[in-house]
């Protein structure tokens, strides 16, 4: 019996017989299934745990309970590690009220074949009253079941998260959280990143102290960190830098390839090289480890006019996931007819915005002089960002930097002699090539222009197509003046002692203030360059490439006024005043245009299988689909937020 709080007991069990969790994770620290109990006026277990530990459950509810009777028996979700208890536990206190939502009893009625009598059927946000207590129920479907729901008790500020901030492990083992609930979350939740981030939206507007997941440890220190992974890992995100080479090999020779191809890789700098292979290594470990890096290099063999094995099952583990937003290299080897590359490729065709490298290697039967040459440059491919962000390795004065100008986006960085400050601005031009001098300018409201006019230096990091808004949010929407904007984060350094972004970019300046020009609202610095470094062969983002493809959609149904061009604000109001100063992007008037009042000839399509209702007026913003999309024009891969299941299931409402 451990207290979680003043009222809130957890009474869950530790598993160290189970050695395939669900019949297929290898987990040797065994499994905790958790459970809880919630003391007032009326008092609520909330889930239950495992066929093998009955007894040991009831005694640990028995224990906290002491002389007094359940009044509810919450259920959150229905896997059976979490419910095979429920029947017990009504059979041990008959008067219970057990709770769930309509999906929960359907499916209590497969499991059990009986129909609980005595229930409580919630819809989501209602509410029930235990005295001081209040809980809310949220749902979360597909997080990874249809009937998932999570609890938040506004009192005590804890969020019961069901399969949420989960993790392998028994809680009897002291091990680091990150590394297993990584790969228990890529490993069982990996395809709902949508529905995921559906549920970290809702759990945005609660104000959370504690979590308490149905595996792994409570979490009440540094929630933070913990919901800033969910949401990298579910936003398919890459979370370290590095490279994952997964390999087959038969006879060695795919081996040696792949062990060379590591050597390189860390003599250019790469922060860290993954060696998996397939078909020794944990497959899970090998998944997350893919996940969890920016770039994965696919080496096997061609076996039976196909790939082997086991490089086929990691790559649908991959794909079945929704693998997304990596670089992919390929080594392929045959000593006839050669085809894995073909084949692993085809098989990643569903895996979205993947970038392929332009060197790959085919091996026939062995390395030779040519194949180590493609190798070789496969290497520098693979690690042209990281040989230039290393201050030892990197060339300094790359001026084909200058060739990454345009009219583009790009986040000047600076420091107030306190900490670290940036900001977006799309004014860069290169003005004289003898010698090469650059102009910037920036708005006199922002806090940048008045360091950079003190310090008289400056940092151009030039913004790639793969920057998500994220990044115009974190340094275009807020000021650097009682903002850290790098607070937390690990940064690199230039010469001049001033920070380059570490992703996102494809090149950086480092600039020193010649000459001054007052432009009345903005000033322009015209600058000399000290430092030049080419990242990435990415290519810079437009300002057109931003409204079209980056930016979201401005919310304004409903409403009538002016939207901001540039970062979606809006103003509601008849007329819009002349001296107006976005407060999130500081552009004036004339970024403004007038609200348009949309047409209201939209169709309504609802999911056969659960009930949701897709309008397409209102969109699916919980899974980022924009208001006024039409329903043909879903994604092919759309699945209904609720269920989980495709567009096939949806029909037109009448």
């Amino acid at each position: 019996m451990k207290k979680v709080t003043k009222d809130i007991y957890y009474v869950g069990v530790n598993d160290h017989q189970v050695d395939l969790f669900e019949g297929q994770y290898v987990v040797p620290n065994g499994m905790a299934y958790n459970s809880y109990v919630i003391i007032d006026e009326k008092i609520a277990v909330v889930d239950t745990v495992d066929k093998n530990f009955t007894h040991e459950w009831l005694d640990n509810v028995a224990e906290v309970l002491g002389n007094k009777k359940p009044d509810y028996l919450i259920v959150q979700h229905m896997e059976p590690d979490h419910s095979a208890n429920i029947m017990n536990f009504v059979k041990t206190y008959p008067n219970v009220c057990v709770v769930g939502n309509a999906k929960t009893f359907k499916m209590i009625e497969q499991f059990f074949d009986v129909e609980i009598e005595n229930k409580l059927v919630v819809s989501e946000y209602d509410t029930l009253n235990l005295g001081r207590h209040v809980l809310t129920f949220v749902f979360a479907p597909m997080v990874h079941w249809p009937e998932v729901m999570v609890t938040y008790d506004s009192y005590d500020k804890v969020l019961f998260s069901a399969d949420g901030f989960g993790k392998f492990g028994a809680l009897d083992v002291e091990e680091e959280w990150a590394c297993e609930a990584r790969r228990y979350y890529i490993g069982i939740v990996g395809k709902y990143g949508a529905q995921v981030q559906a549920l970290l939206k809702k759990a945005a507007t609660l104000d959370i102290q504690i979590i308490c997941p149905l595996h792994g440890p409570v979490l009440s220190e540094n929630l933070g960190y913990y919901i800033n992974l969910y949401d990298i890992w579910s936003k398919y995100e890459v979370e370290t830098e590095g490279i994952v080479i997964a390999y087959t090999s038969i006879y060695g020779n795919t081996k040696a390839a792949v062990l060379e191809l590591a050597e390189k890789l860390k003599a250019n700098g790469c922060p860290k090289v993954v060696v998996n292979d397939l078909a020794r290594c944990d497959m899970a470990e090998a998944v997350e480890d893919a996940f969890r890096y920016g770039k994965l290099v696919l080496a096997t063999t061609t076996y039976n006019s196909d790939i082997f094995p086991f490089m086929r099952e990691f790559i649908n583990h991959l794909v079945e996931r929704n693998y997304s937003n990596r670089t992919v290299a390929f080594i392929e080897n045959g000593s006839w007819a050669p085809m894995a590359t073909k084949v692993m490729k085809a098989m990643m065709e569903k895996c979205k915005n993947i970038k392929y490298v332009e060197n790959n290697v085919r091996i026939l039967s062995a390395l030779n002089k040519d194949s180590k040459e493609v190798l070789k440059e496969l290497a520098k491919e693979l690690t042209i960002e990281y040989v230039a962000q290393n201050n030892e390795l990197a060339n300094k004065n790359d001026l084909t930097a200058l060739f990454k100008i345009g009219y583009g986006l790009y986040v000047v960085t600076s420091n107030d002699g306190k900490k670290d400050n940036g900001l977006i601005v799309n004014t860069v031009t290169q003005v004289t090539n003898t010698p090469n001098r650059i102009a910037v300018t920036i708005n006199k409201a922002n806090y940048s222009h008045h360091v950079i006019k003190q310090t008289k230096k400056m940092n151009v990091n030039c913004l790639g197509v793969d920057a998500p808004f994220s990044v115009f949010e974190k340094f275009g929407f807020v000021s650097g003046r009682n903002t850290n904007k790098f607070a937390g984060d690990v940064v690199n350094r230039s010469d001049n002692g001033l920070v380059f972004l570490s992703k996102y970019i494809n090149s950086f300046m480092s600039l020193v203030v010649d000459e001054y020009v007052d432009l009345d609202t903005h000033g322009m610095f015209i600058c000399s360059i000290t430092e030049a470094r080419v990242i990435s062969n990415t290519e810079t983002m437009t300002y057109s490439f931003y409204h079209s493809n980056v930016k979201p959609k401005p919310q304004t149904e409903g409403k009538k006024g002016w939207v901001c061009t540039i970062c979606g604000y809006v103003y509601e109001g008849e007329e819009l005043p002349e001296d107006i100063i976005c407060p999130l992007c500081k552009h004036g008037a004339s970024d403004f245009v007038p609200i348009e009042s949309e047409s209201k000839n939209t169709k309504k399509y609802e999911c056969q299988a659960c009930g949701y209702i897709y309008d397409e007026e209102k969109g699916a913003p919980e899974v980022g689909i924009a208001p006024g999309t039409p329903f043909e024009k879903l994604p092919s891969d759309f699945v209904c937020p609720r269920c989980g299941l495709g567009k096939e299931m949806f029909e037109e409402k009448k």
